[in-house]
């Protein structure tokens, strides 16, 4: 079919070209058509080129012959030249056919062009329109990029007198002296609001002249002599407010502390002259320090010399000591001791004075006390003294970093140079009262209350006080140390036999070891101190070998056992009163106390009982090594036990009881004791049924006349006291 169709266009093409003439004369109008008159272009199938090659047309016939109709008209044997005539006529129809459409369209085709030509011009004239447009938008967008960069440069040319503006109207209002400074400066009151609001203003402009000064601004020196004399005024009227009210101070009768809180209020007038009248400053701060550290040196020497006047009378002296005998006899001049010299080594209502609510209380008022007859011990005094001093220190260091804007060692020179030698002679008081104080708990509360207010003074964030309580603190604990020492040797230097007449109660040398020991540890508690424990502990050993000593003055083991009793027992309930249980003193005369417990039984039980509990422990002995067969030797023996065991053990308990009752002080310690003899007996009468039970005792006729063991039980608990 291809090949057909190229050989049909080849026909149609010729024949076109020959009937080209008949055409443009039956066309007529048609005929000076441009398109009509042109030649066709046939391309390759134009045979009448040069161009036409014969190697093409082979390669054509070929590719020709490969089709599958024309394959299968030669196979058939179909007449070529007759199909090419069909074809060729067949062509022609169609040409002659198409001929004549274009002919009956040639109008329609006609007006086609024309108006395709119309079109054209229009498109033409749009052409160039938009060409004007195109020119016209470029030469528009140039002018809006002019436009732009010239409102570039005038947003910057803007912006840059904006700032000089802003700049320059800075520099005049720094500069520039309103009225209202001038009449608020020279006429107002400095107490008045209005006042300190122009100085502050004064102060600003002052400020910026000096920096304008210092960059060379020459508009400066307009309002320089101006400045200068509203300073110069301003410096005399707040020199003389602050220099009436520290004046005011001097004033006898006058609480200082309110016109010092009313200077706070104006605390920027110090500033103002810090800043710009510096001698002024130092003449005013001068002032202040020499006054107020002249009234707190009068004030604490006044009231600490009225408040010693209402201590106790009766205080410790050298010879108030642990060891010392009280038969001890003094010279005929000398001052009459303590009715009790008990009462030193005890604590008693003394300890609350570090307690929370009595250690902030409100300080102690003399006169008060001395028209009421009050008096105090020593630490009371302390502690009222030193609260007082902690209280004002730390409202005068408050007062000093404020007005006087200062901070860190500053601050601590200038506190320094205001309480100075109030605390020197605080400290000079405290040194020549030590030298003759012999009362250990006294010394020892001053130190916890310095130390507690020491802590307050941190929590206050008053750190201007650390070396006064460093001071102080190293007065106090040689002082606490040497009494102890001293109580130390006089328990060691101690002779029992001059101690006169002897009994097996507690010794009052131990009582007042046990109420000192207690008291210092109770307050020892609260902040732990090695050293201090360290001390009692020489203290305990010492005691320890003095009841020793005293109780080997005893004839008997059992008087001795009672008076070590007695006393281990005294110490431990005083100690367990205000110790903790397991405080190393508490622990100590626990063990002393159980030992001295257990040997006093053995020796209790030995007269009625001491045949039964040596005949146990040989027998079980000898059954322990396999020689029971001995036992077979000890029958005269055990009957006897047995037989006196049973005729005498009621009398023995009763009597034992007895005896234990009227040697002991503390009655529950010699119930407990009895128990424990009791319960001994117990166990021992129950190892000797054990050991008549073995085969060699078995038949021995006295077993019948052995107590039940559970009859006994009951019949000793009949003996158990009741308290």
């Amino acid at each position: 079919m291809a090949a057909a169709a190229t050989m049909a266009a080849a026909a149609r093409e010729l024949v076109l070209r020959t009937g080209t003439s008949d055409m443009e004369e039956e066309e007529g109008p048609l005929a000076g058509g441009a398109g009509l008159q042109e030649s066709l272009q046939l391309g390759e199938l134009d045979i009448t080129s040069d161009e036409f090659i014969l190697d093409e047309v082979d390669v054509h016939i070929q590719a020709n012959l490969e089709d599958e109709l024309v394959k299968e008209a030669l196979k058939t044997g179909v007449d070529l030249r007759h199909y090419s005539k069909q074809v060729e006529l067949e062509l022609q129809q169609i040409e002659q056919k198409s001929i004549r459409d274009y002919i009956q369209e040639s109008e329609n085709i006609a007006s086609l062009h024309n108006q395709i030509t119309a079109c054209d011009a229009v498109l033409e004239r749009m052409e160039q329109m938009l060409g004007a447009f195109q020119s016209d938008l470029s030469s528009i967008s140039s002018e809006i990029r002019t436009l732009q960069e010239q409102s570039g440069a005038m947003n910057i040319r803007l912006r840059n007198r904006q700032a000089v503006r802003g700049k320059l109207g800075e520099l005049v209002d720094g500069l520039v002296v309103p009225s209202a400074l001038v009449t608020a400066i020279l006429e107002a009151p400095v107490t008045e609001p209005r006042f300190l609001e122009q100085l502050q203003e004064l102060d600003a402009k002052a400020a910026a002249v000096r920096e304008q000064e210092a960059r060379g601004t020459a508009a400066c020196a307009d309002v320089r002599g101006v400045l200068d004399r509203l300073r110069v005024k301003a410096v005399m009227k707040i020199r003389e407010f602050i220099l009436q009210k520290i004046y005011s101070f001097r004033k006898p009768m006058t609480n200082y502390q309110i016109p010092q809180t009313a200077l706070l209020k104006y605390r920027f007038f110090y500033q103002f002259l810090l800043g710009n009248e510096r001698a002024t400053a130092k003449e005013i701060r001068d002032e202040y320090v020499e006054t107020l550290s002249k009234i707190y040196l009068s004030y604490y020497r006044s009231y600490l010399g009225r408040l010693m006047k209402v201590q106790y009378e009766e205080v410790a002296e050298k010879d108030d000591l642990m060891g010392v005998e009280d038969t001890a006899k003094k010279g005929f001049f000398s001052k009459p001791s303590l009715r009790s010299r008990n009462t030193i080594f005890t604590l008693g209502t003394r300890g609350s004075v570090i307690s929370p609510t009595e250690l902030e209380a409100p300080i102690l008022v003399p006169h008060t006390a001395q028209r009421g007859e009050q008096r105090y011990p020593f630490e009371a005094l302390f502690r009222s003294q030193h609260y007082a001093l902690l209280d004002n220190s730390c409202r005068e260091y408050l007062f000093i970093c404020e007005f006087f804007v200062v901070s860190g060692p500053a601050a601590h020179d200038l506190f320094h140079a205001v309480m100075g030698r109030t605390l020197s002679m605080t400290l000079k008081h405290l040194e020549s009262y030590l030298a003759d104080c012999y009362d250990a708990i006294a010394v020892f509360l001053c130190i916890h209350i310095v130390l507690r207010f020491r802590n307050i003074a941190a929590k206050r964030d008053v750190p201007a006080l650390d070396r006064y309580w460093e001071q102080v603190l190293a007065l106090l604990w040689p002082r606490f140390e040497l009494i102890l020492e001293m109580n130390v040797q006089s328990v060691r230097s101690t002779d029992p036999q001059r101690l006169g007449g002897l009994d097996t109660r507690p010794h009052y040398i131990t009582r007042r070891y046990a109420e000192f020991s207690s008291a210092l540890v109770s307050i020892n508690q609260t902040i732990p101190n090695e050293r201090t424990m360290q001390l009692l502990g020489q203290l305990q050993v010492e005691v320890e070998n003095f009841v020793l000593r005293v109780a080997a003055e005893f004839s008997s083991r059992k008087e001795q056992l009672v008076f070590l009793i007695n006393n281990y027992d005294m110490m431990l309930g005083v100690l367990m009163e205000r110790a903790a249980d397991d405080s190393k003193e508490v622990e100590s005369f626990q063990q002393l106390l159980n030992a001295r417990t257990q040997e006093f039984i053995e020796e209790l039980l030995s007269p009625p009982f001491g045949g039964l509990v040596a005949f146990v422990k040989e027998a079980e002995a000898l059954i322990e090594r396999g020689q029971a067969e001995r036992l077979r030797g000890e029958e005269a023996r055990v009957t006897q036990l047995i037989r006196g065991f049973g005729s005498s053990w009621k009398s023995s308990v009763e009597s034992l009881s007895q005896d234990v009752m009227r040697s002991f002080t503390n009655f529950r310690n010699g119930t407990s004791i009895i128990q424990g003899a009791l319960t001994q007996l117990i166990q021992v009468y129950h190892r000797f049924h054990r050991v008549l039970s073995q085969p060699q005792l078995r038949a021995l006729p006295a077993r019948a006349e052995l107590i039940n063991i559970h009859h006994l039980m009951v019949e000793l608990k009949k003996h158990k006291p009741n308290f």
